[in-house]
């Protein structure tokens, strides 16, 4: 059994975040959903994006790391989208991360640091030609973090929509949503 922080992404706490969640807690797993928007929730990326520049990212990232704080330090960190920002930081830099998983978004390394953190491993999602993740620099961000260590491994699914395993959005993959979630249980049972 793992225990999970997982962040939302820029759209907010979605029923399909939570559904992911209920996924994870069904295969034994505690996992924690903060929403870090304060019970907002939006239909466009544009409109999510507007109020995540209105919070500050930097904001989004302190609550985040907050919400860690209060709990153990033996974590697994995750997050969609936006919500990869608290979840990187907090792999990189928080003793005693257990892990982390990374759907739709991966920074460079060098945002939290000079390198990844020796006994973190990591899984990094996306699809192949998302452009906020292909065409946005994430790809290449999650290419260099897996030719740095060992520790890392990075999943490419076919399209080219972003959020593609939040059911609750239009951009849902069912069959890529379904593989990504049997390689997180894998790589969580592997953790304990």
């Amino acid at each position: 059994m793992a225990e999970i922080v997982l962040y939302h992404h820029v759209m907010g706490l979605t029923p399909g975040v939570t559904a992911f969640a209920d996924q994870l807690r069904a295969a034994g797993h505690v996992v924690h959903t903060p929403d870090l928007f304060d019970a907002h929730t939006f239909t466009t990326l544009e409109a999510g994006i507007a109020h995540a520049r209105t919070v500050g990212f930097d904001t989004i990232i302190d609550r985040g790391v907050t919400v860690a704080e209060v709990l153990g330090p033996e974590l697994v960190y995750a997050g969609f989208s936006m919500g990869v920002m608290p979840a990187q930081k907090l792999a990189q830099t928080r003793e005693g991360a257990r892990g982390a998983l990374f759907f739709d978004s991966c920074l460079p390394v060098t945002e939290f640091g000079d390198r990844w953190p020796d006994g973190v491993p990591v899984q990094i999602h996306g699809m192949d030609a998302d452009p906020e993740f292909a065409g946005g620099g994430d790809l290449d961000a999650a290419q260099a973090l897996v030719d740095s260590t060992d520790q890392a491994e990075l999943f490419l699914y076919p399209g080219d929509v972003h959020l593609f395993a939040d059911s609750s959005l239009p951009t849902y993959d069912r069959s890529a949503a379904m593989l990504m979630t049997d390689r997180v249980l894998v790589f969580l049972s592997a953790l304990t």
